[in-house]
């Protein structure tokens, strides 16, 4: 099914990696393939991934204990990164920008020649309709919520230390899923299954996703390509924008859930993701509050508002194409709710 996962190029010797926020679904199928094709990964993350890899367990911002992981790394591909939607400033400034400045000291002090920084699309969207769009320079003052300012601040940073012996590209995959994804998919099917699911605006805005395997060779690439592409930042997705109403049809429909029943104009939307923010953030604070709220004004936005990138630049950079298709890959998802089904 689909195109054979990147190889190593012909020629190149074996490549010493280090994969922040290996806990992650990406950063444990990016370790897990790029260790797959013979290079020697080491991983780092505040807890066990349980990949069967030589790991160092910290925080991202502890600068003596990364320094430690990096020497005599090749390359490092960083994800480790804080993702809710919502959250206190200060953590997100720890995990995001710190994170990164920890990771940007220890390759220059290591003398590691090539830094991979994920990063997000949404470091330079303003709430604007995006169609067919290039990256983009990261937007700090533009960006929506404390996950993107924080994520277009660490991308600054990162790209600002390219020069020299140091090598940086940053690739924003754009709205990952697949199985077992927490995000996007557990988002759908969970509020699906408690019949609080619902369509925002008219479903016709089209949104462009990467499907998990793409993600992950578009990173091994980049691992490769870093030098060629080096100081660019680069969006990447499966390039097959769909409606969002057909989208989140097509996740229910995978899972076996009801698809939404219903539509709320955007601008309602726009206005009840502020309230719930609101009630969330007090909720927080007397600690009656777990994970991210069921309705942002990001999160309104996002599902109302057009965002797709125009792909070639990217493409033809990392010497990368998505193998896998949208259609593919919801039917490789539905395979594995039936396989927990049965289980």
């Amino acid at each position: 099914m689909g195109r054979a996962r990147p190889l190593r190029p012909a020629g190149w010797s074996v490549v010493k990696v280090l994969v922040t926020g290996a806990s992650g679904l990406l950063g444990a199928g990016t370790a897990r393939a790029l260790a797959a094709r013979g290079d020697l990964v080491t991983v780092l993350q505040r807890r066990p991934a349980g990949l069967g890899l030589p790991e160092v367990l910290a925080d991202v911002a502890d600068v003596a204990a990364v320094r430690r992981a990096a020497a005599g790394q090749d390359a490092v591909v960083h994800l480790a990164a804080k993702v809710n939607i919502t959250g206190p400033w200060p953590a997100y400034q720890r995990a995001n920008i710190l994170g990164t400045a920890a990771v940007v000291d220890a390759c220059r002090v290591a003398g590691v020649p090539r830094l991979v920084h994920v990063s997000s699309p949404s470091v330079a969207h303003a709430g604007d309709s995006l169609v067919g769009a290039p990256a983009g320079p990261a937007d700090p003052a533009g960006a929506r919520g404390a996950y993107a300012q924080s994520k277009a601040r660490a991308e600054q940073l990162a790209l600002a230390a390219d020069g020299g012996g140091l090598a940086v590209v940053a690739i924003r995959p754009h709205l990952i899923w697949g199985p077992g994804d927490p995000q996007l998919i557990g988002r759908v099917v969970d509020r699906a299954r408690a019949g609080r699911l619902f369509v925002v605006g008219s479903g016709a805005a089209l949104i462009d996703t990467i499907y998990i395997d793409n993600a992950i060779d578009a990173l091994v690439c980049a691992v490769d390509r870093c030098v060629a592409a080096r100081g660019q930042a680069l969006v990447v997705s499966n390039g097959e924008p769909r409606p969002t109403a057909e989208l989140i049809g097509a996740i229910c429909a995978a899972a076996g859930v009801p698809g939404p029943d219903r539509r709320v104009p955007a601008g309602l939307a726009y206005a009840a993701g502020a309230v719930v923010e609101g009630i969330w953030t007090v909720r927080a604070l007397t600690r009656a509050a777990g994970g991210d709220p069921p309705l942002t004004r990001f999160l309104a936005e996002q599902l109302s508002t057009a965002h797709w990138f125009d792909q070639r630049h990217t493409r033809e950079l990392l010497r990368w194409v998505p193998r896998v298709s949208l259609d593919q890959g919801f039917a490789q998802l539905a395979a594995w709710y039936r396989t927990l089904g049965s289980s």
